[in-house]
This record gives C-alpha cells, structure tokens and sequence, in this order.
C-alpha cells in the first residue's frame, strides 16, 4: 500500500514537471522538407513604450489569409503566464518556394475599423510574429509630420535565410503604404525568398542579442568595482571584528581572574553581558521563520535557475526561463520547509503546522495576490496578458498538491534533523533591561542605513535587468548575474554582522529581526530605484503598464528583501553562536 502512493506521488511529480518545463525542441521539429509547410503565427500587438501591454494581433482589424487556420496551444504554463497568444496567420508558406508579392486579404476599412488603426499608429503600435520560434517585428503604419494623415503598411516581405534543411534566420520588411481612408478597400500582400546562410542552427538566435549593451565597459567596471568593494568591506570587517573581538576576549579573560568584589566593582560593559538574552526567541518567532525559509528558498531558486541559465540557452523557448523558475521553486520547498521548521522548533515554537502553512504560502500569496489584482485590470483592457482561468486553477493546484506536501516533508525532516536548541549560552528566566544608548545604534536607524552597501554592490546590474525586462533587450550574460549574487550575499553578510556586533555591544539582545530587517532594507532603495528608472529611463504610460510595472517591481523587491533578510540572518547567527562560544560563560 506504502509503496503504491509513493508510485503515484512519483507519477505526479513529473506530471508536473513535464507540465512546466519547456518542451525541448527535437530534431524533427526544426527540420523541412522542400516545399514542406512553414507557419507564421501572428503573437500580439501593442505600444511600443509599454512592452507589457499587448493584445491580440487580429484585435486590429487585420483580415486574415486564406489558408486553412490551424489551432495553437500553450506549450507551456509560463507561455500562457506570459500572455503568448499564437494565432494563424493564414499564409501560405513552403519550405525553400519563394512567393512573389501576393495579395491574400484585403479590409472593407469602414469609419470605425479607420479609427482603430490611427489609434494604434498614434500610440506607436507594433507587432510580433513568429516563424519556427524566431520572433519577428514590423510596425503598424506611421503618421506625416504634421500628424494629420496616417499610412498603413500594407506589404509584409519576407526574407527567411536557410542552413541545409533548417531555418536559421528572418527578417522582416514593411512596404506598401497606403493613406487611411474611409470607405475604401486596403489590399494586404506579402513575399516570401529564401537565401542560404552560413549562419549554424545553435546560433541563430545570436543577431537578437545585444553586447555591445550588455558588455559594455560601465557593466565590467560595475562588476569590478563591487569585486573591490567585497574585498575591502571583508578586509575591514576581518580586521575591525578580530582586533576589536580579541580585546574583547583578553577583557573579559581579566574579568575571570578578578575576585567578586573587584567585579562588582568594574565597569562591565559589552556584548557578554547579554549572554543570558541573546539567544532568547525572537518576536513574533512564527512569521519570523516563515520568512527566514522563504528567504531561504529564494536564494536557492535564484541560485539554481542562474546556473541552469547560464548552461542552457534558456531566451530560445518562449516562457522558458519563467516555466524553469516555477519548476524549481516548487522543487525546492522541502528547503523553505527545512530552514523554517527548524528555526521554529528551535525558538519553541508549538503550532508547528500553521507556521508550516505560512511558510508554504507566503511567497504564491504575495506573487498571485498582485497577479490576480493586476489581471482585473488586464481583463478590463481585454489584454493579452489576462491569465486565463484554467491557468489560475493550474497555479492553485501546483500550490496545493506540490508546494504545500514538500513543505510538509522539509519542516518534519528541519524539525527531527536541527530543532533542538542547542544553544552555547544559558537563556535566562527574566529579559534584562536594555539601557539607554545613542540615537544612532537603535534599532530603528541600523535598519534603515543596513541596506545602503548591498544595494550599492548590484545597482549597475540593477539598470541591466530591468533594461532586459521592461525593454526589447534579451538578458543573456548570466555569468555577470551569478557573480553579483555571490557579492551581493558577502556584502549582506558582512554588513549584518558589523551591525549586530554594535547592537550587541550597545547591549541590546534584539539582533534577530534587526539582522533580518537590516538586510532586506535593499528591498526598499531597490523599489525606490524603480521610481527613477520609470520616470527617466523610460516612456511607459497607462493605467495598466504602470500598474504592471509597480505591481511587479513590488513583487520583485519584496522577494529580493526577504532573500537578503534570510542570508544576512543566516550569517548572523553563525557570527553570534561563534563568538559566545568562545568566551567563557558563569
């Protein structure tokens, strides 16, 4: 019977991983025949300025070929997340046959039909196609210079460059313009030629990629500087905390050798005087944890996507790389449920199984709580990026059936394997008062400067993520990303920990959250960053890009807190537990 559900349970995991997962592209699905058929499939049209704001492309008054229609489905969850709406474009296409220009529609362009396509022209509209999973873009029309007389382009002409039996390039030109008026009949046409290339099948996806941008001097002068600036940060915080950590430990050793009248009568001060408190359960220890095996996960999710990207070329499938990340977050909840079920049981927590549900849900109630408000508004433009219904029962069910028994499994294993608090120090009965100290050690104010080094250290990468994704650019140099997240988790750890030494030695016990919180302050000057670069660095407009920017950026922001929280708190801990274990202890 046991072993009959593991069977099943088995059977259902990669269910769903062939589900998410990009569906690998074979030899036969990219390889012709003469005059074998080729699609074009029409994708989505939009303003330029708002890349996430598309609809459909027959939502214009395109007419359509005359060919049979052939019905498109989403390969994938992250291809229907995304808003890919594949739609036949009816075209006759044939391997290696080139086609003179051809006309296969034309448009009765009535008032209303005219109307739509000079509001599409005013507002920069272009559109993207696909032929053997190459995108392609053309524009709608454009206006004269006075802007009252608007041109449609009426002539797709296309250029498809072959390699043997493959399809390894296309390029799009637009011709044909014709003046906008009502009444009247538009002849739409189109050409196809064919020309061989030396471009190989692995690289054609090369000519959309764009180094000059991506390695230009300012991205490896970033990287190089946030190198320097770990090696100086560890440098000072090796030296500061040795030297300041081994007079600490010679006046404390002094201290041990005095009799009890000369203790009493010395001037105690610093951090062993919290001995007794330090390890004292933090506030709130339920969402305290929750947070910390959110943070957890994430860092592991970013880690392992980076490197599944930097050796697959994950931009070549559409939704590929949000597919591959959905994937590994769900595999990866036993981490979220290790590291927070432990901490937990480790603070004494009791209700172990709601702590378990909040860890579980944190993270897909903060991401498909903004999804599903976004979506509203997505549904009321009647956009593209509309998730469909089936879609969202999708995603509940991956929450439900696949996240939420890996967390099970992960908080029991954290719970059993690490939950005794096997702590160096004695936590005492009674919390010692914490005396009065100077305005710039609280709490308070250590949260808000803690964040200023880590956001420091990725700011430059920051501009060339949100480049890549709020802009026509394919991020491709993962290599530059994983080494920003290996800073980023030094320059956390090490600016946590000069924090938390000052606190301590303020005699102040409270350094769990003010560890976590000092960490995921990035969050916020990252958020704030998102104002500046939507204001200067680009032209989006509307209610919905500018709700989906936000929304988004929020998302973003909180996910990249919470990872920074966890690693700085992570660090922390290991920092504390060392140095009272090194000190002798009444």
């Amino acid at each position: 019977m046991g072993s009959s559900r593991w069977k099943i349970a088995v059977v259902a995991f990669f269910s769903f991983a062939e589900l998410l997962m990009p569906i690998e592209a074979d030899e036969h699905e990219h390889t012709y025949t003469d005059k074998e058929e080729v699609v074009l499939w029409m994708n989505t049209v939009g303003p330029y300025h708002n890349r996430q704001e598309t609809y459909k492309y027959f939502s214009l008054p395109f007419c359509v070929g005359t060919k049979k229609t052939i019905s498109h489905y989403h390969e994938t969850l992250g291809e229907a997340l995304q808003g890919v709406e594949l739609e036949f474009s009816g075209l006759d296409i044939k391997f290696k046959d080139e086609v003179m220009q051809t006309t296969y529609c034309e448009i009765e362009l009535d008032k209303a039909k005219r109307d739509a396509f000079v509001y599409a022209i005013k507002n920069h509209y272009w559109y993207q196609m696909y032929i053997d999973d190459l995108p392609i873009w053309g524009i709608v029309g454009e206006a004269d210079e006075n802007g009252e007389d608007h041109y449609l382009w009426t002539y797709k002409k296309l250029e498809i460059g072959f390699n043997g039996n493959r399809i390894v390039d296309v390029n799009l030109t637009s011709e044909g313009k014709v003046k906008l008026v009502p009444n009247t009949r538009i002849a739409m046409s189109y050409s196809v030629k064919w020309k061989k290339s030396d471009v190989k099948f692995e690289d054609r996806f090369d000519k959309y990629l764009d180094p000059s941008f991506f390695q230009h001097r300012i991205h490896w002068f970033s990287i190089f500087n946030s190198f320097m600036m770990v090696i100086f940060l560890v440098g000072l915080v090796s030296m500061i905390l040795m030297r300041t950590l081994r007079k600490d430990y010679a006046r404390y050793s002094k201290e041990e050798e005095m009799d009890d009248m000369d203790r009493d009568l010395g001037d105690e001060y610093g951090w062993k005087q919290v001995h007794g408190d330090v390890f004292r359960p933090s506030s709130h220890p339920m969402i305290f944890s929750s947070l910390i095996g959110s943070g957890c996960q994430i860092f592991s999710v970013s880690f392992i996507v980076i490197i599944v990207a930097m050796v697959e070329d994950l931009y070549t499938e559409r939704g590929s790389m949000l597919s591959t990340a959905i994937f590994v977050y769900a595999a990866t909840s036993p981490v979220n449920g290790y590291f927070g079920g432990s901490l937990y049981a480790k603070q004494g927590g009791r209700r172990w199984i709601k702590q378990m549900f909040i860890g579980a849900f944190l993270i897909p109630a903060m991401v498909c709580g903004t999804a599903f408000f976004i979506n509203f508004i997505a549904m009321y433009y009647h956009a593209s990026r509309a998730i469909p219904f089936g879609t969202m029962v999708a995603v509940c069910c991956i929450c439900l059936f696949v996240i939420l028994p890996l967390n099970l499994v992960g908080t029991i294993l954290g719970r059993n394997l690490s939950g005794q608090p096997n702590f160096p120090c004695r936590v005492n009965a009674v919390p010692r008062p914490i005396p009065e100290k100077k305005w710039f050690m609280e709490p308070a104010v250590i949260v808000c400067l803690g964040g200023i080094l880590p956001f420091g250290s990725i700011f430059i990468e920051m501009y060339f993520i949100f480049t890549s994704f709020w802009a026509y650019k394919i991020y491709y140099v993962y290599g530059f990303m994983m080494l920003v997240l290996v800073i980023l988790c030094i320059v956390t750890v090490c600016v946590t920990i000069v924090c938390t030494y000052f606190l301590l030695n303020a005699e102040d016990y409270r350094w769990q959250w003010t560890s976590f919180l000092s960490a995921a302050s990035t969050a916020v000057y990252v958020y704030m960053y998102s104002f500046y670069y939507y204001f200067f660095k680009t032209k989006m407009y509307g209610l919905f890009q500018t709700s989906f920017y936000f929304g988004y950026m929020a998302v973003f922001s909180s996910s990249l807190g919470i990872m920074c929280g966890a690693v700085g708190y992570v660090g922390t801990s290991a920092f504390v537990r060392k140095i009272y274990t090194n000190v002798k202890i009444d």
